[in-house]
């Protein structure tokens, strides 16, 4: 029976059983939510309802403040992921496959890595300012360091017999290099960049904790300061929900730009 599945590693079940059991899941917390306010277990200064959070984002949505909330911190996320990853990808490949290169660049990636964000705030503050340049900066630093120890990682489980075998079919190089070594990396590579994508949203709320005037982040700190819980659960669900937008999109690009990541 179809049910045994359900406890079989690596053995798949039925689309409607895997839909079924999401919806169990969300259903769950949702109820446990409803319980919580609806039932008067927890005052309302604490936790909001879930009506009452739907009627702050109507409020919001109709007034377009949330969409300029979200637009903020687009910028800020995209900007510094893109970032980071522009220069993590490649360093970390050559990271990964050269051991010259990881010699080079290990110490102070492992250095820094382990390094608060938020403790650097004060720094980037003096270096960059409090405009948006300093929000960047914390999602970059926030994300950077964590690729380069990912990336490194997939170029150097990249199979050395297949690297021989191109050298053996009269392969330079430059073309090992770029047909095959990168090819090999990508799918993998795109992997940790969905997940690093995740941290660079965690960091949002540091990257506006200081001088914002808009953001997710400033919106939550800001509803925090007058306890409003329904405005904080909006700003997290919101982020929430992007958060899977982009997850759902390095999905597809993966899919798309990587027709042979099935083979690695």
């Amino acid at each position: 029976m179809w049910t045994r599945s359900l406890f079989s590693p690596k053995t798949e079940i039925p689309k409607s059983a895997f839909i079924g059991l999401s919806l169990c899941s969300v259903t769950l917390v949702l109820g446990l939510w409803c319980l919580l306010t609806y039932g008067g277990i927890t005052p309302k200064d604490f936790l909001a309802a879930p009506h009452e959070v739907i009627e702050a984002a109507i409020k919001r949505i109709g007034n377009l403040s949330l969409f300029h909330h979200i637009g903020a911190s687009l910028s800020v996320i995209l900007s510094g992921f893109i970032l980071a990853s522009i220069f993590a990808v490649p360093i970390g490949i050559l990271m990964g496959s050269f051991r010259a290169v990881q010699a080079l660049v290990e110490p102070l990636t492992g250095f820094m890595r382990y390094i608060p964000v938020s403790a650097l705030i004060p720094l980037l503050i003096l270096w960059v300012g409090i405009g948006i340049e300093q929000k960047i900066m914390v999602i970059f630093l926030g994300t950077f360091f964590q690729q380069l120890i990912l990336i490194s990682d997939v170029s150097a489980r990249v199979s050395k017999d297949l690297i021989d075998c191109a050298y053996t079919l009269g392969a330079n190089r430059k073309q090992v290099a770029l047909r095959i070594l990168v090819p090999a990396c990508m799918p993998g590579v795109m992997d940790n960049l969905r997940v690093t994508m995740g941290w660079a949203w965690t960091y949002l709320v540091v990257a506006e904790l200081v001088a914002a005037d808009t953001g997710l982040g400033y919106m939550i700190l800001n509803a925090m300061r007058g306890l409003f819980t329904d405005v904080i659960l909006l700003g997290v669900f919101t982020i929430g929900i992007l958060g899977l937008i982009t997850d759902f999109i390095f999905k597809v690009l993966r899919k798309k730009l990587l027709p042979w990541s099935a083979d690695f």
